[in-house]
């Protein structure tokens, strides 16, 4: 398969428009490989590099993979896709099933990870994690701790109100699978 090479500058608006409604986090561990659906997330120079920061809950089977290989690729659909992809990658856990398997996903090797583009969602940044950091939510604005944050003291995983780490991935590669 070929992989186009892009200047991520060059393609920031499309990758931050597609942020606004999803775009997928791969990670790998071993043989096993998980993709979830982030919004929150933003391209940026930081420290001399281009990075892709994206937050990811405590709780999800994402960031467990990301503790043991910090490498993740960003996926972006370009044009139409199986939404069915949005649906299970962003609402089913990757402890529970195999999603690439479910949705019969294409991996195709990264090039300077260990950690697969998509096929199916083309746009792909490789992105070495180079600093991380839990989230102190008692340094928001009250308006946002009630609202993404409301039962944080309850440390109950199962109702989506754990806090985000922050993970600033370096972009060591940018390209369009074709």
């Amino acid at each position: 398969m070929n992989k186009r090479p892009i200047n991520i500058i060059d393609s920031a608006s499309d990758i931050l428009r597609a942020l606004q409604k999803g775009v997928f986090i791969t990670t790998r561990n071993g043989d096993k490989v998980n993709s979830m659906v982030v919004e929150w997330g933003t391209l940026g120079n930081n420290w001399g590099r281009q990075v892709f920061v994206c937050y990811v809950r405590e709780s999800r089977y994402t960031h467990e993979m990301l503790e043991q290989n910090p490498e993740f690729t960003v996926n972006i659909p370009v044009g139409e896709y199986d939404k069915r992809i949005f649906r299970v990658c962003g609402g089913k856990s990757g402890r529970d099933m195999d999603k690439v398997s479910e949705l019969g996903l294409t991996l195709v090797e990264g090039s300077k990870v260990d950690v697969p583009a998509i096929k199916e969602l083309p746009l792909t940044l490789e992105c070495k994690v180079i600093y991380r950091q839990k989230e102190d939510h008692t340094l928001l604005p009250e308006d946002i701790r009630q609202r993404f944050y409301p039962a944080i003291t309850t440390r109950n995983h199962d109702t989506d109100q754990d806090e985000h780490f922050i993970y600033f991935g370096e972009v060591v590669d940018a390209y369009v699978v074709e």
